[in-house]
Formats: C-alpha cells, sequence, structure tokens
C-alpha cells in the first residue's frame, strides 16, 4: 500500500515536480500539496474524522510562504498528531533554522536533509520509510551545523535575543527595575518590560523551570554575567551544558 504523504514546499515549480516524481514511484501517493504552513496545518487538523485524507508522513520545505517555518509549522501539527513522522530539507544555511531545529524538541521520527543533495524521489523515498518506521536521520553536514549553532549559543546566550530584549537582558543584570528601564528605553508603560522580560525568560528556558518571576529575573541576570546558558534542577543547582552536550553541575 502506498505511503500517504503531505507535501508543503513553497516553490510552484518544484512542488508539483516533485509530486509527480514521488507518485512516479508506485510507492507513494500525495493526499495533499501546499506551499505554507499554516495551510499544512489547516488540511492536517481538517482530516482527522475523514480516513480518506490519511497522513502516514510528512515531507517539508524548512523555508515557506507564509509566516511559519517548516519546523514552526511541523511543532504545530505534531501538537495534534505526535510524533507524525516528518522529513525536512532545506537550502538554507540560516543559523535560526538550526536553533529552531534543535529547540523544537522533535526527537523522533524525522528526518532533516540538505535540499541539493537529497531531493530525487529515489533518495527522498528510504528517508519516508525510515521516518514512518520510527527511525530518525540527520544529515551529517547539517548535524555539524546544529551542533555548532548549539555552541554558540551557549556562550553568547545574548544571540537568542532581539536587540531591544539585549538591552532589555543587560539592565536586569546591572540591578534595574522595570520602572527604570522602561523609562531609559523611553516606554511610558512598565508592563512593556513585563513582557519582553517574558521573552528574555522564554527564550532561555526560564519560563519552563520556574514560575516565580522573581526567581526567573535573578536567574536571567546570572546568564548575563556567566555568558552562558545555565539551567536550574528541581534543588536548585545551577547547570550548564559541557562539550558533549550534557548539563553538568556548575563548578565554578
Amino acid at each position: 500500500m502506498p505511503l500517504s504523504l503531505l507535501l508543503v514546499e513553497d516553490n510552484p515549480n518544484l512542488r508539483p515536480a516533485l509530486q509527480k516524481g514521488l507518485e512516479a514511484t508506485g510507492q507513494v501517493r500525495v493526499v495533499h500539496a501546499c506551499a505554507s504552513g499554516e495551510d499544512a496545518l489547516e488540511f492536517s487538523v481538517s482530516r482527522i474524522d475523514n480516513p480518506a485524507y490519511r497522513i502516514d508522513a510528512i515531507l517539508m520545505d524548512v523555508q515557506l510562504a507564509g509566516h511559519m517555518n517548516g519546523i514552526e509549522a511541523a511543532v504545530a501539527i505534531r501538537r495534534e498528531f505526535p510524533r507524525l513522522p516528518v522529513v525536512f530539507y532545506s537550502i538554507q544555511d540560516d543559523d535560526a533554522y538550526y536553533r529552531a531545529f534543535r529547540q523544537a524538541g522533535i526527537l523522533s521520527h524525522y528526518a532533516y536533509v540538505r535540499k541539493s543533495n537529497y531531493l530525487l524521489p529515489d533518495m527522498i523515498l528510504p528517508l519516508l520509510k525510515d521516518a514512518v518506521s520510527g527511525r530518525s536521520f540527520i544529515d551529517p553536514e547539517i548535524e555539524t551545523r546544529v551542533h555548532e549553532v548549539r555552541l554558540k549559543d551557549e556562550h553568547d546566550p545574548l544571540a537568542l535575543l532581539e536587540p531591544h530584549e539585549q538591552q532589555v537582558a543587560k539592565m536586569i543584570a546591572a540591578g534595574m527595575t522595570n520602572e527604570q528601564i522602561a523609562a531609559r528605553m523611553g516606554f511610558r508603560d512598565k508592563r512593556t518590560i513585563s513582557r519582553v522580560n517574558g521573552q528574555i525568560y522564554t527564550a532561555w528556558g526560564l519560563a519552563d523551570t520556574t514560575t516565580d518571576e522573581k526567581i526567573a529575573r535573578t536567574r536571567a541576570a546570572l546568564i548575563v554575567h556567566a555568558r552562558r546558558i545555565m539551567q536550574w534542577d528541581e534543588d536548585g543547582v545551577a547547570k550548564v551544558m559541557d562539550e558533549r552536550g550534557r548539563w553538568v553541575e556548575r563548578n565554578e
């Protein structure tokens, strides 16, 4: 029985060519082809009660039309359909994509490959079959770049923030209050700074580890001073990531 595939590709010439090539193998049926992550999410949700539109896997470009990139779209879809297999491909070499992939927490049933290296039907098909079988694969070149970006982020957490968030983080680390930061940045409403603080906590994983704003604020200041991402366990012990990607107790 052919694999039922959702194809997400924003290039109007490549999309039908991919569909035609994959279906010519006799092992794939493209159930739906679209250009944006929003369309892919809408289609995925709408077919829940329609077995005729069952999806076995998604083949998805990372750069898409619309507001979502492919990784964000996959995360949204897999909230509704946990571990739905996804094969990503991309020609992009932007740190933001590798960062998004690492932070998405998609740890199984996927592949992530270079478009130029793998985008032939007879090369895509084994990746789709592996993903459906629960096996994962990252192109070694992409794995290297993901690791490089992770190391960059661990050594410069400010790189994860927007420029105005970097300013706020530095002022938090200097001990300034929201009112003082708002005045320094020319905001009339200190609640604007509270929202920026929340974005900083989310970017650094602090929103997931504490519900106390004062603790999150203190930890954000420590991260700025340490110039590296830190996590705290349930006992409040600070940890940093070592060269092997393991969280270890911070000694210094």
